[in-house]
């Protein structure tokens, strides 16, 4: 735990030397000699396990390709290969846990101080009361402490399934919206494709979900049409006569209107130049084609959510233009 009055908010995001503000300031904070280059190494060293760790307690995922340059410049080299099956086995201790303790970012608090006092030795329970405040989460816990993330669970578990010890999910939840909400409109996909039955079998997987699906088959009049009808999300065929998806996709973007809107490209070729090309232009996602229901509609979810089949309207039949 080192202490310095360096903001991320102060350190140049745009330095050729740094790609992500946090390894700028971890620069930064060396070069104002605040900690060594040990102690910068021993810190991203715990960064990356610490998100192997997170990674490797997944259920599932969906893997994403993101274009980016090396960042520079390097402090140090880690082999990831080595730490993996040791961070395995530490995700296989955690689950033990479950379900009294879940997650690293649980925080603890005391709830029965008097027979914790009793049960631990002065010095255990005055580290511990001084933490478990219900605002230090288990994982910040482990680093103010200097020990293992499964060591902490393992150490409070008892108390924690006896109740002396609560867990708070410091999780920010979604506020409950009043019942007299009206409905949410139904969320609006482009699909920009010459090949018209494909466009259709994506009309048909996504309308039954609750989405509303605008077909364009003719690419010289996409761009116009769809700055008109301004959708959530565009699916856009990449190989296309007269305008390709990449060029289609670029036009877009450089409009602050579709800067961030979700822009998913579609393919009949599985290759990593495709990938790297699409991503240059600024596509979201990628979707090789064949693709099935729950692949479309997995990426879909991710980017704009799901869909209101309950709404009155969605039954109705999407444009096609």
């Amino acid at each position: 735990h080192y202490q310095g009055e360096v903001k991320l908010s102060q350190w140049e995001t745009n330095s050729p030397a740094v790609i992500t503000p946090e390894y700028g300031c971890l620069w930064q904070l060396m070069e104002q000699r605040i900690i060594t280059p040990p102690q910068g190494q021993s810190i991203i060293q715990r960064m990356i396990s610490e998100t192997l760790f997170d990674l490797l307690g997944l259920r599932q995922g969906i893997f994403s390709f993101e274009m980016g340059a090396a960042i520079a410049p390097q402090l140090t080299t880690l082999e990831i290969g080595s730490s993996i099956p040791k961070i395995m086995k530490q995700v296989q201790q955690w689950k033990q846990f479950h379900p009294h303790i879940q997650s690293p970012t649980q925080c603890p608090i005391l709830t029965d101080q008097s027979r914790l006092q009793a049960a631990l030795p002065p010095k255990s329970y005055k580290s511990l009361a001084r933490w478990a405040d219900g605002k230090t989460s288990l994982r910040q816990l482990s680093r103010y402490l200097g020990r293992d993330l499964v060591a902490i669970a393992r150490a409070i578990y008892p108390y924690v399934q006896k109740g002396w010890i609560q867990l708070l999910d410091n999780t920010p939840h979604e506020p409950t919206p009043p019942a007299n909400d009206p409905p949410k409109q139904r969320p609006h996909i482009v699909c920009v494709d010459d090949e018209i039955t494909l466009s259709k079998s994506v009309e048909y997987m996504l309308t039954p979900h609750g989405y509303q699906v605008t077909l364009l088959t003719d690419p010289l009049t996409a761009l116009s049409q769809v700055f008109h009808l301004q959708p959530d999300l565009i699916l856009c065929d990449i190989a296309m006569p007269e305008l390709e998806g990449y060029e289609l996709c670029a036009m877009l973007r450089s409009s602050t209107r579709f800067r961030q809107t979700p822009i998913i490209m579609l393919t009949g070729k599985e290759g990593f130049i495709d990938r790297v090309r699409a991503r240059l232009v600024g596509a979201t996602d990628y979707l090789t084609k064949p693709f099935g229901e729950g692949e479309l509609l997995m990426l879909i979810e991710k980017y704009i959510g799901q869909g209101q089949p309950s709404h009155p309207d969605s039954t109705s039949k999407p444009q096609s233009s």
